[in-house]
């Protein structure tokens, strides 16, 4: 018999807003968070906008000497989980740590402390290389940090599948709690990426919208007509996962029952996701039969939704196809409209986003959407959030490489 999970604390730091009640506010109100790079001079990018975590302080959440130690990207992931674990209410001291693991992904690690040392290796030489260069930059270090940080022993790894990362990590420790390797698992994904490199990359791919630098709020158009490329955000979304079991003991309260996970490959193009959207069709199938459910059981999808053409015009199809007529019946929204594309960390501040939907039977909208695209006709509850009674949601990331995730959360029942 497998264990039940559930998520019973949430951590997320975002571009619109630090902390579970400031990000549902947020995305209740329908608040966007791209704005002007200001960690650095964007003069001469065709992109110079972002969703940046403004009024971040390491220090509030973490030892300051640790503190700089760490890359950005890690102290986001040991503040959202300081978070996290102060919202589920567990005392770590009387738990068994070596019963409570780790996983927390990166799309791209530490790229502002890879630029930093960098620059001083070619302006300075290498004896001014940072001792910390390398711990600090490598991906693994957000699990190992906040593993070090609250002393966890258990099962501990990183899962780097670009923009899946995030619901890869979910849904792998998911299974670690289903079949009794651990009791309580941190999972989700961080990313700090506005640098000089990464932003300059995703330029060059021609990946980005370069049609709103001077109005950044409506740049992130998921689904909508005029959509013309994603918007890099920065942030990280942690939940504290538990079993059943283990959670009713210490009367914890249950946001939601992860209850299913699919993850499978397009196997098709570095980038590109496959046409159609058949794999990304076959890996929310996985996580529904995963559940024991059908898809008629399904009321909202928190999507993928990058505000690129090819993503949203292939979701919607994936979408069509899994559902046939039910498509239709669904709401389907995209927080990215406000937040922007976290990569690696948007799985798991997505995760958060559809529990609380659940939790609370309203859905966040999909901002900016002005114009229908012909193409696209699903209810992508448009520019304001929904009052609705939401059962059971799936929640889809697809990452660069093919690499497809969902995960699937509904109401908890006893």
């Amino acid at each position: 018999m497998k264990n039940r999970v559930v998520i019973t604390g949430i951590g997320a730091i975002t571009p619109i807003g630090i902390g579970k009640e400031n990000f549902w506010n947020a995305l209740l109100a329908g608040k966007s968070g791209i704005n002007q790079i200001t960690r650095f001079d964007a003069t001469g990018y065709t992109t110079q906008i972002a969703g940046e975590v403004r009024d971040f302080d390491p220090t509030e959440y973490i030892d300051k000497k640790e503190a700089k130690r760490m890359d950005r990207s890690t102290q986001f992931a040991v503040a959202a989980t300081k978070m996290a674990f102060e919202d589920s209410k567990i005392d770590l001291e009387s738990e068994d740590k070596e019963r409570i693991g780790v996983i927390i992904g990166t799309g791209i690690g530490g790229i502002e402390t890879l630029h930093s040392q960098y620059v001083s290796l070619f302006e300075k030489g290498p004896s001014r290389v940072s001792p910390f260069f390398i711990p600090m930059m490598i991906g693994n270090m957000a699990t190992g940090q906040t593993s070090i940080v609250f002393g966890l022993q258990g099962p501990s790894s990183c899962v780097v599948t670009a923009c899946a990362t995030g619901t890869n990590s979910i849904g792998d420790a998911f299974r670690l709690i289903q079949y009794g390797e651990a009791d309580v698992m941190v999972a989700g994904g961080t990313e700090a990426c506005i640098s000089p490199a990464a932003v300059a990359g995703f330029c060059s791919m021609k990946a980005m919208s370069v049609e709103h630098n001077d109005n950044p709020t409506v740049a992130s158009r998921p689904f909508e007509k005029n959509r013309s490329g994603f918007i890099m955000g920065e942030g990280a979304g942690v939940v504290i996962l538990e079993s059943l079991d283990h959670a009713v003991a210490r009367g914890a309260h249950i946001y939601a029952e992860v209850v299913g996970y699919g993850s499978n490959s397009d196997a098709y193009h570095i980038t590109a996701p496959s046409p159609g959207g058949v794999q990304a069709a076959k890996c929310m199938r996985r996580a529904i039969i995963d559940a024991g459910m059908n898809v008629e059981e399904i009321n909202y999808i928190n999507a993928h939704g990058t505000s690129t053409p090819m993503n949203d015009k292939n979701e919607t199809l994936a979408i069509k196809d899994l559902f046939g007529d039910h498509a239709y019946n669904l709401a389907v929204s995209s927080i990215k409209s406000m937040t922007g594309h976290l990569l690696g960390a948007a799985g798991g501040v997505e995760c958060i986003a559809t529990a609380l939907t659940i939790e609370n039977d309203e859905v966040p909208p999909t901002i900016n959407y002005e114009q229908p695209d012909p193409e696209l006709d699903l209810d992508y509850v448009p520019n304001k959030s929904r009052k609705c009674k939401v059962n059971a949601a799936l929640s889809n990331s697809f990452g660069f490489g093919g690499h497809n995730a969902t995960i699937l959360l509904k109401k908890f029942v006893k």
